[in-house]
């Protein structure tokens, strides 16, 4: 329940604004001139705040589409990211986002179309390259799909560029609008997964593993493209049987020719936010395994990565071609 919500006087009485207090009746309201005055407060808590976090409704003015961070990417020569969106419903531990932003309160951008303008721009800039967008870089990006409509108004504009990709990365199980409408060929569902074990200790209020292998299962069968992102990889105590288990069940729960591409990802943070995650979770184990401190970036020795990455790659090269596998180190 969101006790209360935040709404910049520029966009009280925009459409969108008007849809997602619709949603929220019981909901205090209050206005407000500038979404930072809320979200970029000092002296905030992430940890306390997360435990009830507020909505803030907010209209973005710049800094629609950026490039993606060097190492992230599945195989296009040009990669862009959009978050209509910043913080996540969910808690997971290893999250970067607690370490970004010092307010866990929701902020939800409602002007969609000055999104929808600027990945044109970016697309008719790039007509000659193989682009794809990442939705949701900053937040999951469809967890709150049902309140924002996002993917549903997106979508559209994506059916009109099919050379161009668009991947909608998320732990949730939503299923719309993508049940309702005809697969894209170039729209990417990917999922970020690990073992039950792991992910039932890290990836708190996140839908089960079970229930998240059951959505790609759908998706997949009605015909969407299908990402698989093992990222990050949590190294621990029998982490290769656990990983085992998870990439053949996966590979057996659903038609490996609806998998678009894999992806491994290090678990990586620079110094200065690690610094800033360790103080929320002080006694969190796996802020305190084997982690290495090189070049202001803090993982996993390169020796685990290494071994870790290679072991999921041959365990998925018996399903798949080696061209739909990817390592990002972002």
């Amino acid at each position: 329940m969101i006790e209360t919500i935040y709404i910049e006087k520029k966009i009280k009485n925009h459409p969108r604004t008007k849809f997602i207090l619709n949603k929220f009746k019981k909901s205090r309201l209050l206005e407000i001139d500038k979404y930072t005055e809320i979200f970029n407060k000092r002296s905030q808590n992430f940890r306390i705040q997360k435990a009830n976090p507020n909505l803030i409704l907010a209209h973005k003015n710049d800094g629609f589409v950026l490039p993606a961070p060097e190492g992230f990417g599945i195989g296009s020569s040009e990669n862009f990211y959009f978050s209509h969106m910043f913080n996540c419903i969910y808690d997971c531990r290893y999250c970067f986002l607690q370490g970004m932003f010092s307010s866990a309160n929701y902020v939800i951008f409602v002007n969609f179309e000055d999104f929808d303008i600027s990945i044109k721009n970016v697309i008719n800039k790039n007509i000659n390259s193989k682009i794809t967008f990442f939705s949701g870089y900053d937040c999951d990006s469809l967890a709150l799909e049902n309140v924002t409509g996002f993917a549903k108004h997106i979508l559209p504009l994506f059916k009109q560029y099919p050379e161009v990709d668009i991947e909608f990365r998320t732990k949730s199980i939503q299923r719309e609008p993508f049940m309702s409408i005809e697969p894209m060929k170039n729209v990417i569902m990917a999922y970020s997964l690990m073992p039950d074990l792991m992910s039932s200790s890290l990836d708190n209020k996140v839908p089960s593993i079970s229930k998240r292998i059951k959505v790609i299962s759908d998706l997949a069968s009605k015909g969407w493209k299908i990402g698989l992102r093992f990222d990050p990889l949590i190294y621990g105590q029998d982490w290769k049987f656990l990983y085992e288990n998870l990439l053949e069940k996966v590979y057996n729960s659903i038609p490996l020719e609806s998998i678009h591409s894999v992806s491994v990802g290090p678990l990586r943070f620079p110094k200065k936010m690690f610094k800033d995650i360790f103080k929320l979770y002080p006694k969190e184990p796996l802020f305190t395994g084997p982690l290495s401190n090189s070049k202001d970036i803090i993982s996993y020795d390169m020796k685990i990565e290494e071994e870790m990455s290679v072991f999921c790659k041959n365990l998925t090269l018996k399903y798949l071609d080696n061209s739909q596998f990817f390592r990002c180190f972002a």
